[in-house]
């Protein structure tokens, strides 16, 4: 493998305008789902410290099931409108959730986990999976923006978009 996983931004939109092309490039020419899955959450992990969890849950037999990760154990199946990554699937729409224990249903796989954002994965208009990434924290991954208080705002949202409408037209 030629590509190392470097960050040198101090900003989470400069951080994503860096991981995003070196994900690319890092699956580029590798057939495998789960490979490619798994190093996309690695990136993710390690990109952002506050991430405490990051992985996908797959759409098979009606219900999600867990896929690749990075993190503590996780629940391994999900059904559609359960949770935050059901409602995420059910809906098609990425949901922030700045505090998971006001989050009706919500599914603790993690007591840890404080704040999530779950985008869909969709492809021809059907839900192939989610992206869900979890933190510790209900606070901003950026020090520097002090204006948001919550792990995940609209900036993660635009770039987690970009980055799973990406993978399930270059990767699914």
């Amino acid at each position: 493998m030629d590509t190392i996983i470097s960050v040198t931004s101090t900003s989470k939109e400069e951080v994503y305008r860096e991981i995003i092309p070196q994900i690319k490039s890092l699956v580029h020419g590798e057939a495998n789902l789960i490979a490619n899955l798994a190093n996309t959450t690695a990136v993710l992990k390690l990109a952002f410290p506050k991430v405490s969890w990051a992985g996908f849950y797959l759409l098979g037999d009606n219900e999600l099931v867990l896929g690749p990760f990075q993190g503590k154990p996780a629940c391994v199946r999900i059904a559609p409108g359960k949770g935050v990554c059901g409602t995420s699937a059910q809906k098609q729409l990425t949901v922030i959730v700045p505090n998971v224990h006001e989050f009706p249903g919500h599914i603790v796989c993690d007591v840890d986990s404080k704040s999530e954002i779950v985008v869909p994965i969709i492809k021809n208009r059907q839900v192939l999976g989610v992206l869900d990434v979890d933190s510790a924290s209900f606070n901003s991954f950026d020090a520097v923006d002090s204006a948001s208080f919550n792990s995940f705002d609209e900036v993660d949202k635009q770039y987690l978009e970009e980055l799973s409408s990406w993978l399930s037209e270059n990767v699914f």
